[in-house]
């Protein structure tokens, strides 16, 4: 299969050595040879799954999309992710990809080719050929903006986040969105970056937020932008990294706002915020994380905080797995015993976790004091 598309498009190879890579496309939907530039990170790994960023208007914004995937990626504030753009730019070929019938609203018939260019041979291609994870994420910038909405309207979309930049909207736009995000039954990330400046679209625009913000769903995460300074031409560089922020938030570590806004508040068990964060993650992006230390010594300080001893086991067997060589998780398990009574398990563990490596603030002098302690009181 994968030898077959290559040879149906015509593509050359890429040498994943170099991070970005332009190349030129032969499209049989378009009947085109067009400029496609490629990111991939820098540790490339075929044992792993990639977040797919397809952006128009390449010569514009491949490389702020890029900069912000390098810079949030190495904070890991989002997973490391594969970037592929479209140059549009000679010949103002954009206005041509990105047409609409003015009537209808629909893509001209350039347009249908275009969108059939990406969805069934560009995308396809890199899923194929590489290992991308289920997560895409659309980014465009005025018309090319309105063209990624189409997308939408497919049964199930193309893409999971939309990055839309001061849309220039096709007809009835402003009212086919909010409709449609009501309807899909899919989790979908939605932005709408704009400038305070006036534009020709900006009290379609404005319509089109105030019916996205009405929309009451669980699976629909909508962020409105607008920024009073920047100008038609700067609100790509103002809007790209927000947008990041937004989408990825989830991905984070836990910050110290949230663990007092989210996990002290809850009603619920300490460790079912960290299974359902993880878990949310595998569903979004198609891949599990690792779970970070930060997050484990957050919740860790949870259940202290508010006495909920009992998620001190689950979260011990999870420490166990994660990072197996170290004292961690026994003593997790060591403290579980301890709190709900159970001293003589508790010694036999603490024990368990002095013969581990060092973790954090976890030493073997801590695991020796808990020991000393459990002798001094029980006698073991």
């Amino acid at each position: 299969m994968k030898k077959c598309l290559l040879l149906l498009i015509g593509f050359t190879c890429l040498n994943l050595g170099a991070q970005v890579k332009k190349e030129i496309f032969e499209s049989f939907k378009l009947q085109e040879r067009r400029d496609v530039s490629y990111y991939f990170p820098e540790d490339y790994d075929e044992e792993k799954s990639y977040p797919l960023i397809v952006v128009l208007d390449a010569e514009h914004l491949f490389d702020l999309v890029v900069a912000n995937v390098k810079f949030q990626s190495r904070f890991d504030r989002m997973p490391e992710a594969i970037v592929v753009g479209v140059d549009q730019l000679e010949n103002d070929i954009r206005w041509e990809d990105c047409a609409f019938e003015e009537v209808s609203g629909l893509p001209s018939e350039k347009g249908k080719l275009f969108f059939e260019f990406l969805g069934t041979e560009l995308i396809p291609y890199l899923e194929t050929s590489y290992n991308v994870a289920p997560f895409k994420m659309f980014v465009g910038y005025d018309i090319t903006a309105n063209f990624g909405n189409y997308y939408l309207f497919k049964e199930r979309s193309l893409f999971n986040s939309y990055i839309s930049i001061s849309p220039v909207l096709a007809t009835e736009m402003e009212s086919r969105v909010p409709a449609r995000l009501s309807e899909i039954d899919q989790t979908i990330f939605y932005n709408l970056i704009v400038e305070k400046a006036p534009t020709d679209d900006r009290q379609r625009v404005l319509q089109m937020n105030a019916s996205i913000k009405s929309i009451t769903k669980e699976s629909l995460h909508y962020f409105f932008d607008e920024y009073e300074n920047a100008d038609h031409t700067s609100i790509a560089a103002y809007g790209i990294s927000k947008a990041f922020d937004n989408v990825f938030r989830i991905y984070r570590p836990i910050t110290p706002a949230e663990y007092k806004s989210d996990i002290l508040t809850s009603e619920e068990p300490v460790f079912n915020y960290l299974e359902t964060r993880y878990g949310t993650i595998k569903d979004l992006f198609g891949f599990e994380k690792p779970v970070e230390l930060n997050d484990i010594m957050a919740i860790y300080a949870a259940c202290l905080k508010k006495e909920d001893y009992e998620s001190l086991k689950p979260l011990a067997e999870l420490c166990k797995k994660e990072f197996p060589e170290t004292m961690m998780g026994f003593y997790f398990e060591a403290e579980h015993y301890e709190f709900i009574g159970e001293p003589k398990k508790a010694f036999k563990t603490f024990e368990k976790a002095f013969q581990m490596e060092e973790i954090d603030f976890l030493t073997k002098d801590l695991a020796l004091q808990k020991i000393d302690a459990l002798k001094e009181d029980f006698g073991y």
